[in-house]
């Protein structure tokens, strides 16, 4: 099994005017191919600044940090866009789709920045939505849809870049817990049947154990708990 996500002694530091705060202080983590995984911490852990690396929304101050293969430690921010842009699929809470567009569009987003040609966008973003459940739903827009909707069209959005990993940040904070049970269900599924490389990160333990693998992220340290969950 081939790994998508190799962090070696991974740290993080912010200088606060004379002091210095080590945000991360020696991570060491490889996601495989195919994995479902939960990344748990309480506020101000490093949970969130490890998201963040992982995202290649911010550079580690030290250490390894290798991508699909790809060394992506110490880019640029330009080179960080680009590589995102192609590897990583995001989910957030709060949806952040673009309420003048249809669920279509939203879904052709990653497309349309790479430069997709306009056919080729709506046929792939039109087959994740149908993969998604909102294959009947794609000409509405975000205020014609409900939490769960939305959600499941951020998730299309995500699956249309074809990704190298998923990067779901607390992807049921917004909705009931009815609602946020259908949409790990749909993680579930596309993890077992499409083999999506997932990472989720969140607070609630009961997501935690429906993952295969549950990381806590404290003091700036990663721990591993015992055993699958899945």
């Amino acid at each position: 099994m081939s790994s998508v996500i190799e962090l070696e002694n991974i740290k993080k530091d912010y200088h606060l005017g004379d002091s210095v705060h080590h945000a991360l202080k020696g991570i060491n983590l490889t996601v495989n191919e195919g994995e479902l995984i939960a990344i748990m911490g309480a506020s101000g852990a490093g949970k969130s600044t490890l998201m963040n690396i992982i995202g290649l929304l911010d550079n580690p101050s030290s250490g390894l940090y290798k991508l699909d293969g790809c060394d992506v430690s110490t880019l640029t921010d330009d080179q960080r866009s680009n590589i995102r842009n192609l590897k990583i699929g995001f989910v957030f809470q709060s949806f952040f789709l673009l309420p003048r567009l249809t669920a279509l569009l939203n879904a052709e987003l990653p497309l349309m920045y790479r430069g997709v040609k306009p056919s080729e966008r709506k046929k792939r973003a039109t087959e994740a939505l149908e993969k998604v459940g909102m294959g009947d739903f794609i000409h509405r827009k975000p205020n014609e849809l409900s939490g769960g909707q939305m959600q499941r069209v951020a998730i299309a959005r995500a699956l249309t870049a074809n990704p190298a990993v998923i990067l779901a940040d607390e992807p049921t904070g917004a909705l009931d817990s009815k609602i946020g049970q259908d949409v790990m269900n749909l993680f579930k599924r596309l993890n077992k049947e499409d083999s999506v490389t997932t990472i989720i990160v969140t607070h609630d333990p009961g997501v935690g154990a429906q993952c295969q693998r549950t990381i806590h992220v404290k003091d700036g340290l990663v721990h591993e708990a015992e055993g699958s969950n899945a």
